[in-house]
């Protein structure tokens, strides 16, 4: 492939030990898809260039921002629209994954399968990213089954479950000790969500209306919190994220500058300084 030929395939899991969910994120000038199908469902985001799609027996055009959705089972093709080429990031989510948080469980159905919805395809995007770039699992399965609950509700023809959830603070609570308690190999949230009598749906809008914030994102924090003290030891970064359960020591700088505005190297050097100059001081 070219500079401008490149696909990159990530594999996520939606927990640890769950089912997979692949990432594909591509660059193309030339070239074009053969007519295919999925077992899964296609959703993808176009990020830059033009494409066009052959489906349902007409084409599609999607342009920077749109989300297209095909359905499992339905033939496509796709290749550039025009001499620059185009750009997009695609997942293929288990139809069951889109069922999650609409009546009735069934499969959901996208008659118009390109989406306007700069918001979602925003979040998509971004998601995509960085699980492309970290897949660690509890982040895979917060973020992409609630952005794919959202999409079914929000441009399929299924309509939303109730959203109410009695105990949304004691669920929240128990979801957090519990991952508080597993903090280098914690629970998967559909294992958590069937303890609980849930689906892994309610349990995340249970726990985001308490906490304000995702599971993967409240152990983060929890985790760069445990990282203090350890940095604080004297521990070396890449010691550290190892202790605290982050894949690697990029892993935790990236959540550490997003908690404190700091690199845990930055952090660990201050800290040092701060107590050498309090020794000096008392000296005086």
């Amino acid at each position: 492939m070219t500079t401008q030929e490149q696909a990159r395939w990530t594999r996520a899991r939606l927990g640890r030990c769950g089912p997979p969910l692949d990432l594909l994120t591509a660059r193309f000038d030339r070239h074009v898809y053969a007519s295919h199908a999925h077992e899964e469902f296609s959703i993808g985001v176009c990020v830059d260039g033009s494409e066009v799609i052959a489906y349902r027996g007409g084409h599609l055009r999607p342009s920077p921002g749109s989300i297209v959705v095909l359905d499992p089972g339905e033939m496509h093709t796709g290749g550039p629209a025009a001499s620059d080429g185009y750009a997009y990031r695609a997942l293929y989510p288990a139809p069951s994954l889109l069922a999650d948080g609409t009546l009735g469980g069934d499969i959901p159905h996208f008659r118009e399968p390109l989406v306007d919805d700069p918001e979602l395809a925003t979040a998509l995007s971004r998601a995509h990213a960085e699980l492309s770039a970290c897949p660690d699992p509890l982040e895979a399965e917060s973020r992409l089954p609630w952005l794919l609950t959202a999409l079914a509700r929000r441009h399929s023809t299924s309509r939303a479950a109730n959203d109410t959830v009695p105990g949304t603070a004691h669920i929240a609570h128990a979801v957090r000790d519990r991952l508080a308690d597993d903090l280098l190999a914690p629970p998967s949230l559909a294992d958590l969500a069937t303890d609980l009598g849930l689906s892994r749906y309610q349990l995340l809008r249970a726990f985001r209306t308490t906490m304000g914030i995702p599971p993967y994102a409240w152990l983060a924090q929890h985790r760069v919190h445990r990282a203090r003290g350890l940095l604080e030891s004297g521990l070396k970064p890449a010691e550290v994220a190892a202790l605290v359960g982050f894949a690697d020591q990029a892993h935790l700088t990236r959540w550490f500058r997003r908690v404190l505005g700091v690199t845990p190297a930055a952090y660990r050097d201050s800290v040092r300084d701060s107590a050498r100059n309090s020794v000096q001081d008392g000296r005086r």
